[in-house]
């Protein structure tokens, strides 16, 4: 990875699309260790993260990550889900935010020197060439190592820098705490109460 430490620095992170290269690789990114790990490369001016959102549900599996990931020093990029039938009469929801993404970047552009996007989108292929021509360098950080490789070729060409997502497991990953013996289960006093 080359990083200078006098850079200015953006992370540009592609919820669902991270989510699922780490799943890929089978393991969960600890997002303050990510923040941490990439604050060391350089002066780190902001970190967004995209993802959208069902509106109606009662809960969502995503709204703790989206409120800790707000408390803790990560900008919140959000937009309700849209539902729609597809030609087949199948109900599909779709929540891009690829347009979102890319006029952040556009936006930030001329206060950065290095962007790190977290996406594997080859949409995004034009925004990189299109940052780079203003002279902001961009690494890509996704996976070949899945099955099938979850980066598009024409942007890890694009790309001044292409990084595996896991060559930076050991430093961004959530520790799992261990999981009880099965002897300790089996030690619990299961006495029905009268």
């Amino acid at each position: 990875m080359l990083h200078y430490p006098e850079e200015r620095l953006a992370l540009f992170i592609d919820g669902a699309n991270l989510f699922a290269a780490a799943r890929a690789l089978n393991f969960d990114i600890d997002y303050k260790r990510l923040l941490n790990f990439c604050g060391k490369k350089g002066r780190l001016i902001r970190a967004f993260y995209y993802t959208a959102l069902v509106e109606d549900q009662e809960y969502s599996p995503i709204r703790p990550l989206v409120d800790w990931l707000d408390y803790n020093g990560y900008t919140m990029v959000t937009k309700p889900t849209k539902e729609y039938t597809d030609a087949s009469g199948r109900r599909k929801i779709k929540g891009n935010m690829d347009i979102e993404l890319a006029i952040d970047v556009m936006e930030m552009a001329q206060h950065l020197d290095h962007i790190m996007l977290f996406s594997g989108d080859g949409d995004f292929r034009r925004l990189v060439e299109a940052v780079q021509r203003k002279g902001v360098r961009v690494s890509v950080i996704s996976t070949v190592r899945s099955t099938p490789p979850m980066i598009a070729d024409e942007l890890r060409r694009q790309a001044d820098n292409f990084i595996e997502l896991m060559d930076l497991a050991p430093d961004i990953a959530r520790a799992h705490a261990p999981r009880p013996a099965v002897d300790a289960i089996q030690h619990l006093d299961t006495t029905p109460l009268e």
